[in-house]
C-alpha cells in the first residue's frame, strides 16, 4: 500500500484538490521486483516517503518455532528499538544503530523471534556466523534442526522453516562456486524470506554487496550497525536498499547507565627519531614511504611496549591494532605475542581469540584490520592503535567498540582505555583529527599525552637498532595491508613497498648474478 499526497500531481483543472493540503489518495498496486530499487530511488529523489511493511501475523506460511527463553532479558533501549519496528501486528523495514557492545545481536534475534518466519542473517565473516549461531542457541528456544549455517566451512542444508546464517560474500554469486554451493545459493535466492537480518549493514552499499540484497526476496529487512558511516557518499543508499534509520541509541547515556564501559580515550604523541624524520622529509613525493616511516617510528614501539607492560601488570586485556603488516609482524616479534591478519586461517583465529579471552596467561594480542568488526572479545579493556586506515571515522569507532562491553567499575573511574599512537609532525596527525570526529560528536573527548618517560630496557635503545629498523622498513617487500574490503567504500589493495638496495653497474645490465660458459663447436670431418 502506498500513500501519495495530491500535491505530487500537477492538475490545473482541479483547484479543489490543491486547496486541501491534507488530502491523500491511496493506490494499491504491485511492482516488478526487478524495478523495486529504481522506484525507491525515484521516490527518495522526489521526497516521497515509502515504508516497506510486512503483515507477519497474517502470514501462515513456513512459520518458525522460536521464542526468547524466559531467562533472556531485553534492555530498555533494545525494547525501544524493537518498538520502532513492530506495531499493529506489522513489521517495518529499516536500520537500527546501537554502539558496539550494546547488544545489536540480541535486538536482531528478538526481531526474528517476533516475526517467527524464515529468517536469513548475513554477516561479514564466517567467524561472525558462528557467533550468531551461538547467540541464537543462547537466547532462544530454536532447535538445532531449524538452524543452518552457509559458509565455506559449513554448508548445512536449508531447513523448511528456520534460521539460516551466512556471509555477504558467500551469497554473492560466483562462477567459481562449487556445484553443491550453487544449488544451496539457488535455494536461498528462490526462497521467500520473512526477515532479512543484515549485520554491519554499512557494508551493503558497496558495489559487490548491493546486488546480494537485490537478489534475496524478503518481506522485511532489518539492518544493524554501530556506525552509520562511510567515507564515500553511499551511506544514503541504505534508504532505498533497506529502509530509513528507525532508532539510534546515545552512547553517553548508555555509558552513564552502566550498559557500556567507561572509556578514557588518549592520543599519544610520538616524536620521530632524527633518522626517521630526515628520511620522511626526503620522501615528500612518495606518500607510501612516508606512511611506512610514521608507522615504524621507533618511539611508537617503545611507547607501545611501555603501555603493554603497564596494563599487563594491572591484569588488563590488551589489543594492539596495526593495519600495516610490516609493523604487525615486527610488533609480534618484539613483544613475543600472537597476531592475526588476513593470512591466518579461520581455525587458528578462533584458537588465538579463545586463548586471549579465557587464558589468564595471554593478555595481549595483535590484530590487523580483520579485527575491526564482528569479533566478540568481552574481556578486552585496552586498545593500542599503532596504525590505521587514514581518516576513517568508522574504523575509529569500530575499534573503540571492541572494549565497550560493560566492565566492573567504580564511581568516577575509567575501566577501559583507548590509546592512539600518533607520530608527531607528520600527516598522521591530520588523519587522526579526522578519525576522531564521529566519537567527539558522540560525546567522547581525547586526552593528549605529549610524552611518556619510558626509561631504559625497551626496544630500540641504541642508535644502531634504530638505523637497522629504518633499513628493514624501507626494504620490506611484502604486502602493506590486508587485501580486504574496508567497508568505507574503498577497496584497499595489498600494495608493496619499494625496495631500496645498493647496486653496481653490473646490476644495470642484469648481469650481476650471471655466469657465462664458453662452448666451442668442433666440426666433424
Amino acid at each position: 500500500m502506498i500513500d501519495v499526497s495530491n500535491q505530487m500531481f500537477d492538475d490545473d483543472d482541479d483547484d479543489e484538490l490543491k486547496t486541501k493540503k491534507s488530502h491523500k489518495q491511496k493506490f494499491d498496486f504491485q511492482i516488478n521486483p526487478k524495478h523495486a530499487k529504481r522506484v525507491k530511488e525515484i521516490c527518495a529523489n522526489e521526497h516521497v516517503a515509502l515504508m516497506e511493511v510486512y503483515d507477519y501475523k497474517q502470514d501462515e506460511k513456513n512459520r518458525v518455532n522460536i521464542d526468547l527463553k524466559p531467562t533472556t532479558t531485553v534492555r530498555p533501549y533494545q525494547a525501544a528499538a524493537l518498538s520502532k519496528i513492530f506495531g499493529n501486528g506489522r513489521a517495518r523495514s529499516g536500520v537500527i544503530v546501537l554502539p558496539c557492545g550494546a547488544g545489536k545481536s540480541l535486538t536482531g534475534i528478538a526481531a526474528a523471534a517476533t516475526i517467527k518466519h524464515n529468517t536469513l542473517v548475513l554477516c561479514t565473516s564466517s567467524y561472525s556466523v558462528d557467533q550468531w549461531c551461538s547467540q541464537f542457541k543462547l537466547w532462544t528456544t530454536i532447535e538445532d534442526s531449524s538452524l543452518s549455517r552457509l559458509t565455506a566451512q559449513n554448508k548445512d542444508d536449508l531447513p523448511e522453516a528456520g534460521i539460516t546464517i551466512s556471509t555477504y560474500t558467500m551469497i554473492r554469486e560466483s562462477k567459481k562456486s562449487a556445484e553443491e554451493t550453487k544449488k544451496l545459493l539457488e535455494k536461498v535466492r528462490s526462497r521467500e524470506w520473512g526477515l532479512l537480518l543484515l549485520d554491519e549493514v554499512h557494508v551493503v552499499p558497496a558495489k559487490q554487496f548491493e546486488q546480494v540484497i537485490l537478489n534475496v526476496s524478503a518481506h522485511c529487512k532489518l539492518g544493524l550497525t554501530a556506525t552509520l558511516l562511510r567515507e564515500d557518499d553511499k551511506i544514503d543508499h541504505l534508504n532505498h536498499l533497506i529502509g530509513p534509520k528507525m532508532y539510534e541509541a546515545n552512547w553517553q547515556e548508555l555509558q552513564r547507565a552502566g550498559f557500556l564501559a567507561n572509556v578514557q580515550c588518549a592520543q599519544v604523541w610520538c616524536e620521530m627519531t632524527s633518522e626517521f624524520f630526515a628520511e620522511y622529509i626526503r620522501s615528500t613525493t612518495d606518500k607510501r614511504v612516508q606512511e611506512t616511516l610514521w608507522t615504524m617510528n621507533p618511539t611508537k614501539f617503545r611507547y607501545c611496549q611501555y603501555l603493554v607492560k603497564y596494563h599487563e601488570a594491572r591484569g588488563d586485556k590488551i589489543i594492539i591494532f596495526a593495519d600495516n603488516l610490516c609493523a604487525l609482524k615486527r610488533y609480534a616479534d618484539i613483544l613475543k605475542r600472537e597476531s592475526i591478519d588476513g593470512s591466518v586461517h579461520e581455525a587458528e583465529r578462533k584458537r588465538i581469540l579463545s586463548t586471549f579471552q579465557f587464558d589468564a596467561n595471554c593478555n595481549c594480542i595483535i590484530l590487523s584490520k580483520v579485527g575491526d568488526t564482528s569479533i566478540d572479545i568481552p574481556a578486552a579493556n585496552v586498545i593500542i592503535q599503532v596504525s590505521s586506515q587514514y581518516g576513517s571515522r568508522r574504523q575509529e569507532a569500530q575499534r573503540l567498540g571492541r572494549i565497550l562491553r560493560p566492565k566492573a567499575r567504580s564511581d568516577n573511574e575509567f575501566n577501559a582505555f583507548f590509546y592512539s599512537l600518533i607520530s608527531k609532525d607528520t600527516r598522521e596527525m591530520y588523519f587522526a583529527a579526522k578519525r576522531q570526529q564521529f566519537l567527539v560528536n558522540q560525546g567522547y573527548s581525547y586526552k593528549v599525552i605529549p610524552h611518556i618517560d619510558t626509561g631504559n630496557g625497551l626496544a630500540f635503545d641504541t642508535e644502531e637498532e634504530k638505523r637497522q629498523l629504518l633499513t628493514d622498513s624501507l626494504n620490506y617487500r611484502g604486502p602493506a595491508e590486508d587485501d580486504i574490503d574496508t567497508t568505507d567504500g574503498v577497496k584497499t589493495k595489498a600494495k608493496k613497498i619499494a625496495k631500496r638496495t645498493h647496486g653496481n653497474l653490473h646490476s644495470y645490465s642484469d648481469s650481476s648474478q650471471s655466469t657465462y660458459l664458453e662452448r666451442t663447436k668442433f666440426s666433424r670431418s
